[in-house]
């Protein structure tokens, strides 16, 4: 593909396609340490739920900045810089983390 081609590219709809994708990711986050602090609490504390509801919480609000930070650079150009790789593992390790955590709670 030539670079006139490459520069006139049309994106469409793909880069809100992808902010709402992280919204979504975001927001099912969120319901995921919700019900972590609510299973926590359910039945009196215990130190180990807390610790795992306090991790559930940390990783929430790291994958918040992640997925915050990666909106606002959709949103400032028309052609958005590419996601960096250390971001994308740091996403997807704080989602498996909170999952993994979730699920130590449930058990």
């Amino acid at each position: 593909m030539s670079e006139d081609a490459a520069a006139e590219r049309d994106p469409g709809l793909q880069p809100e396609r992808t902010r709402l994708a992280w919204r979504r990711t975001t927001l099912s986050g969120t319901v995921s340490a919700v019900l972590a602090v609510k299973t926590a609490l359910h039945g009196g504390p215990s130190p180990t739920a807390l610790v795992a509801c306090a991790l559930c919480c940390a990783l929430w609000l790291g994958f918040l900045y992640l997925a915050h930070h990666r909106i606002r650079t959709l949103t400032s150009s028309d052609t958005p810089p590419p996601l960096v790789p250390r971001t994308a593992a740091t996403a997807a390790l704080c989602t498996v983390a909170l999952a993994a955590c979730g699920t130590a709670l449930v058990f």
